[in-house]
C-alpha cells in the first residue's frame, strides 16, 4: 500500500480530533457484553468494549444462522396423535393428553450464530490519564477517547447502511505516534486469506446444527458436516486499511499499522443465505462477490462522505420523534453506569426515561431495516454458537413485542422486516398445518428461525408441551399484519399480501376449534405459554382447552379478517363463517378472585406470579377488553395483575407497563418503568429475581433480551397515545411524574401523526398531520377550544377506526367528556390550541 501525505491544514484537523461526551457515556472500558456498546446498520452489528489497550468488536452479520431450509415433515406419525389428545382432555385426563401431545412434535429451530471478533491492539506502556466512551444516539456512533503520556488517541466506530461497511477510525494528537495491529478471530472454522497489503479475509462456514443452550443430551451440540452439501452457511468477512499516513503491513496473524496519525478501518461481510427455502451452500449467493462490491464502493470515497450519508440515512429515522418529559439537571451529565444507580436511589430522571424511549427506537433502527431479517431475540448483536434460546424468534410473546414500537414511535417501514418475514413463516407454517394436524391454513408454534421454521419443538418427545405445542402463533403474527395496515393505510399491502395470509391462518383456526358440550367453540388442545394450573384435585399439568389466551388470539384474528373482507368486499362467504364464530366463541370469564380467568376452568395457577400474563393478550395488545368499552372485564384484568404482582423478568416488566398503560393508570405504569431501569449485573437465566437494566442499557432478562427494550418503548408510547378504541386517546396513562412535557412524531392509526404540548397533565397544544385524511376522533383530558373541533356523534366514520362491538361491551368510547371530532383532508396539517 502507498504511503499516504497529507497537507498541513488535514494534519492539524486530526491533532485536533476531540469529541463531546454523548448522554451514554462512562469513564471506563466495559468488563463484560453487557457493558459493551451496540452499533448497527439493520444488517451489520458490533459489540464495541472501548478497552485501551486490546479493543474488542464483536461482530455479527444479520443472515449468519446454523442450519437450512426446514425439513418439511420431520415427524410423520405426528398427525395420528391429535384425536387422542381432544379425546383424553374430553374425559379430563389432563396428564394423558400432556403426554400424547409430546407426540406432535417436530425439530428444533436453528441459532443465530456470531461472525468473530476484531481485535485492535495498541502497544502502551502506561495508563491513560483521562479517558471516556460513549454512544451518540443523534448519530448512531461509537467513540472511545483516552490520554497516555500527553498523547490523546481517538477512535470513532459507525456502521453504514448507505455503504454496507463498518467504519473504525483512529487518530492520535502527535504525528506518527498511531501504532496498532488489528487481528481476527472466529468461533467457526475459517481460513485467513491475505487479499492485498492493506486487506484481510476471513472465510468460513456456520454450523449445519447448533443445538438450543438448554438441550444438554447430545455429544455433539454443534456440527459443521452436511453429507448432501446443503446446510451449512457460507460467510467472507474483510478487514481493509482505506487510509493511513503510516507504514501497513499485513500477514495471516493480521494487519500491522505504524508511525501513524490517522488510520481508517473497513470492515464488512456477507453470506451466502438466498432465502428461507434455499440451500445455504449448494444454492447459495457468492459471499465473495457480496464483500468485494461492498468493500470496493465504500473504498471510492472519503470518510467525511461516508460518514455523512450514514447519518442522513439514520437520521431520516431517529429524528422522526422527539421526547422530552422535564429537566434533569446534573443528572443529565453522570456517567450511565453512575446515573442508573443513582436512579436507582434517587428517581427523578426524566431525560434517562426519554433516553430509553429513543434508545429503544435506535435499536430498532440499528438491528431491522427493510428488505433484511427481522431483529431476533438479541437484535442482530450475539457472540455465542448456542446463545440463549438459540437468539431466534420465540413467537409466543418476544418477537412480536420486538415490533410493538414500530407504528406508534414512526418506524413503520422497519416494520414491514417482519411482516415480509411472515411469509415465510406462512409457507411452512401451511406445511406444518397439513402434516402434523391435517388441516388447512397456516400456523406457527412457539418458535422460529431465518428458515420460518413453524413446527412444534421439541425434538420429537422431548420438549414440554407448556410451551412446545402452543399453537396459536399463526393467529398472533397476523395480528402485526392488519396493524402495519391500520397505521399505514396501503391498499395494495392489504389485498395483495396481508390479506391472503391473514384468511389463510383464521382457516387454519377454523378447522383447529371444536365444539363443547355447552355448543361454545374452543381451541382443544390449548395453553397458556409456559405457566401450569392446578385442578381442584391437585394435578399440575399446562394442557387443558380453551385458554383465555387462545381465545383472545382468534377473538382478534377473526374480527380482524372480517374488518379486512369488508373493506375489500372479499369473501362473503367466509365473513359470515367467522361472523358465527365469533357469537359462539368460548366467553371470557371473571373468576372467584375478581380476576379474568386464565383457564378453562377456575384453577389456580403453580405459580401465581408467573411472568407469563398471557391472557391478558385481551388487554394488549388485543383490544377485546378495554375501560372505554369494557368496564367490568377491566376491572378484572387490573385484578389479574394485582394477583400476578410487578416481578418478572424485563420483558415481563415491559409487558406489564403497556397492560397498565392500557388501564389508564399511569402512576402504575411509571413505577414499573422506573423497575425496569434498575441497573443490574445479574447474568445467566433467573426466572425469580430478575429484570432491570444493564450497565450499556440492554434490558437484562436476565441474561439480555432485546424485547425488553422495545417492549418498554412501546410502553412509554401507549402512556402517551392510544388509538385502538376507535378514537385518538391523548395522554391516556399519563403519570404525575411527567405532569408537563412535549412529544413530536408518534403515529396514530389512519395515518395521523400528532405533535402535542401538555402543562401540569392538561393539553395545551397539538398539531395533527393527516396522510390519508378522513375524521380524526380525539378523546383529550381537557377541553381545548378550537372552532375545528366539534363534538363527537356517534360511530367513528373513519373505516380505520371500527371496533367490533362484542357482547362483553357496556359502554362507548364517546362517553366520556372531551371527545371531539377534526374532519381531515389527506396530507393537510391541523394545528389546536395555543400559537
Amino acid at each position: 500500500m502507498k504511503r499516504l501525505f497529507f497537507s498541513f491544514t488535514f494534519t492539524l484537523s486530526i491533532l485536533s480530533t476531540v469529541f463531546s461526551q454523548a448522554p451514554i457515556h462512562y469513564k471506563q472500558p466495559a468488563r463484560n457484553w453487557n457493558e459493551a456498546l451496540p452499533v448497527g446498520n439493520g444488517r451489520l452489528g458490533v459489540m464495541t468494549f472501548g478497552r485501551v489497550n486490546e479493543e474488542l468488536l464483536q461482530l455479527n452479520e444479520e443472515t449468519l444462522w446454523s442450519g437450512g431450509p426446514v425439513e418439511k415433515n420431520p415427524n410423520p406419525d405426528a398427525i395420528n396423535h391429535l384425536p387422542a389428545v381432544r379425546a383424553a382432555l374430553n374425559r379430563e385426563d389432563y396428564e394423558g393428553a400432556s403426554k400424547e401431545l409430546q407426540k406432535i412434535q417436530g425439530l428444533y429451530t436453528e441459532a443465530y450464530q456470531p461472525l468473530g471478533d476484531l481485535l485492535i491492539k495498541q502497544p502502551f506502556d502506561a495508563q491513560p490519564t483521562t479517558y471516556f466512551r460513549d454512544l451518540d444516539l443523534q448519530n448512531a456512533t461509537a467513540h472511545t477517547q483516552f490520554t497516555i503520556n500527553g498523547v490523546t488517541y481517538s477512535r470513532e466506530l459507525f456502521v453504514s447502511a448507505p455503504d454496507q461497511v463498518i467504519v473504525l477510525r483512529l487518530t492520535a494528537s502527535k504525528k506518527g505516534t498511531l501504532n496498532f495491529s488489528a487481528s481476527t478471530r472466529s468461533p467457526h472454522p475459517v481460513s485467513k486469506m491475505i487479499i492485498s497489503k492493506n486487506e484481510l479475509s476471513m472465510r468460513g462456514k456456520a454450523p449445519v446444527h447448533a443445538d438450543p443452550n438448554y438441550v444438554n443430551y447430545n455429544s455433539e451440540p454443534v456440527y459443521y458436516k452436511d453429507p448432501t452439501g446443503c446446510k451449512g452457511m457460507r460467510f467472507d468477512w474483510r478487514v481493509k486499511v482505506q487510509t493511513t499516513d503510516g507504514k501497513v503491513t499485513a500477514d495471516t496473524s493480521g494487519i500491522t499499522v505504524s508511525d501513524a496519525t490517522e488510520a481508517i478501518l473497513l470492515v464488512t461481510a456477507a453470506t451466502s443465505f438466498n432465502g428461507f427455502d434455499k440451500c445455504p451452500d449448494s444454492q447459495g449467493r457468492d459471499e465473495k462477490a457480496l464483500v468485494e462490491s461492498y468493500l470496493k464502493r465504500a473504498s471510492a470515497k472519503s470518510i467525511d462522505i461516508i460518514r455523512k450519508a450514514h447519518i442522513a440515512d439514520y437520521q431520516r429515522y431517529f429524528n422522526r420523534v422527539k421526547l422530552t418529559l422535564g429537566q434533569s439537571g446534573e443528572a443529565a451529565h453522570l456517567p450511565m453506569d453512575s446515573r442508573l444507580m443513582r436512579y436507582a436511589q434517587m428517581g427523578n430522571d426524566p431525560e434517562l426515561e426519554a433516553l430509553y424511549f429513543q434508545f429503544g427506537r435506535y435499536l430498532l433502527i440499528s438491528s431491522s431495516r427493510p428488505g433484511g431479517i427481522p431483529a431476533n431475540l438479541q437484535g442482530i448483536w450475539n457472540p455465542m454458537t448456542r446463545p440463549p434460546w438459540s437468539s431466534n424468534y420465540t413467537t409466543n410473546i418476544n418477537a412480536q413485542m420486538n415490533y410493538w414500537p414500530a407504528e406508534p414511535a414512526n418506524l413503520s417501514d422497519l416494520h414491514t422486516t417482519f411482516t415480509d418475514w411472515i411469509a415465510s413463516a406462512a409457507k411452512t407454517g401451511k406445511e406444518t398445518a397439513k402434516n402434523f394436524y391435517g388441516m388447512n391454513g397456516w400456523t406457527v408454534h412457539h418458535n422460529s428461525d431465518i428458515w420460518g421454521a413453524s413446527n412444534p419443538v421439541g425434538d420429537k418427545g422431548k420438549g414440554s408441551p407448556s410451551w412446545a405445542n402452543w399453537a396459536m402463533g399463526g393467529a398472533w403474527l397476523s395480528q402485526h399484519l392488519w396493524e402495519h395496515y391500520t397505521y399505514s393505510g396501503d391498499e395494495k399491502y392489504l389485498k395483495s399480501y396481508a390479506y391472503p395470509l391473514m384468511r389463510d391462518a383464521a382457516q387454519f383456526c377454523l378447522d383447529w376449534l371444536v365444539k363443547d358440550a355447552n355448543g361454545n367453540w374452543i381451541t382443544s388442545p390449548a395453553t397458556s405459554p409456559e405457566n401450569v394450573f392446578v385442578t381442584e384435585k391437585g394435578i399440575k399439568q399446562a394442557v387443558s382447552v380453551a385458554t383465555t389466551m387462545d381465545m383472545a388470539l382468534v377473538y382478534d384474528l377473526f374480527t380482524n379478517v372480517v374488518h379486512a373482507s369488508e373493506h375489500l368486499k372479499m369473501d362473503a362467504d367466509l365473513r359470515k363463517t367467522l361472523e358465527d364464530r365469533l357469537q359462539h366463541l368460548f366467553p371470557l370469564q371473571i373468576g372467584k378472585k375478581g380476576n379474568l380467568q386464565e383457564w378453562y376452568k377456575d384453577w389456580e395457577d403453580q405459580d401465581p406470579q408467573h411472568r407469563h400474563v398471557s391472557h391478558l393478550f385481551a388487554l394488549h395488545p388485543g383490544r377485546y377488553i378495554s375501560p372505554l368499552r369494557t368496564p367490568k372485564f377491566t376491572d378484572a384484568a387490573r385484578k389479574t395483575l394485582e394477583i400476578r404482582g410487578d416481578g418478572g423478568t424485563g420483558w415481563s416488566k415491559s409487558w406489564k407497563i403497556n397492560f397498565w398503560a392500557r388501564l389508564h393508570d399511569g402512576n402504575h405504569a411509571y413505577k414499573l418503568l422506573r423497575e425496569l431501569l434498575k441497573v443490574t449485573g445479574i447474568e445467566g437465566t433467573d426466572y425469580a429475581n430478575a429484570g432491570g437494566t444493564y450497565p450499556n442499557l440492554f434490558c437484562a432478562h436476565p441474561p439480555f433480551q432485546i424485547d425488553g427494550n422495545f417492549g418498554g418503548t412501546s410502553g412509554i408510547a401507549e402512556m402517551l397515545l392510544q388509538s385502538q378504541d376507535g378514537l385518538i386517546n391523548l395522554l391516556p396513562a399519563l403519570p404525575d411524574a411527567w405532569a408537563t412535557g412535549e412529544v413530536k412524531g408518534l403515529k396514530a392509526r389512519g395515518g395521523f401523526e400528532l405533535d402535542m404540548n401538555w402543562k401540569d397533565g392538561k393539553i395545551t397544544r397539538i398539531i395533527i398531520k393527516s396522510a390519508l385524511g378522513g375524521n380524526c376522533r380525539l378523546k383529550l383530558p381537557n377541553a381545548l377550544t378550537s372552532a375545528k373541533l366539534q363534538a363527537a356523534k356517534g360511530k367513528n366514520s373513519n373505516s380505520f377506526y371500527q371496533v367490533f362491538e362484542s357482547k362483553y361491551q357496556t359502554t362507548t368510547p364517546e362517553a366520556g367528556r372531551f371527545v371531539f371530532d377534526l374532519a381531515t383532508e389527506k396530507n393537510k396539517i391541523y394545528i389546536l390550541g395555543e400559537n
